[in-house]
């Protein structure tokens, strides 16, 4: 399950892609936009900043925008930034069966990666441009 904090991160970066020819974006302007509460999407944008994802400008015509172009910045990318690794199911009590289903849900994972890295900012954009189901995919 993806957090409240990865959800507005995720909407936030959208955003500064939509936003990204046009410079810095203030942190007001994004938390209005996005209807994000302002002191939760400060402390977002801070990691993602640390993390490279974003660049921030101090100043007049400063605020946020991102750091690269939105075709290479992944999903995938953002979600581990402020969710962390994808993680290994863990089991109370490993046994046999266990195991068994822990090589499945690790295949899930994996799938789930594979796409989620594929996935740039750019193509959530263009895929919701044209009106399709941005993150629905079948596995």
């Amino acid at each position: 399950m993806i957090s409240k904090k990865t959800i507005y991160g995720l909407q936030a970066a959208i955003l500064l892609a939509k936003r990204y020819e046009t410079g810095p974006v203030l942190i007001t302007d994004l938390a209005k936009e996005g209807r994000i509460p302002k002191k939760f999407l400060e402390a977002i944008l801070l990691e993602l900043r640390k993390s490279g994802i974003l660049n921030s400008k101090k100043g007049k015509g400063g605020g946020y925008v991102l750091a690269k172009d939105a075709q290479d910045i992944t999903v995938g990318d953002i979600i581990r930034t402020l969710e962390g690794s994808f993680a290994e199911i863990y089991f109370e009590d490993e046994t046999k069966e266990t195991n068994e289903i822990k090589m499945i849900m690790k295949e899930v994972r994996d799938a789930m990666s594979n796409i989620l890295d594929k996935t740039s900012l750019a193509d959530v954009i263009e895929r919701a441009s044209v009106g399709q189901n941005v993150l629905n995919y079948m596995i």
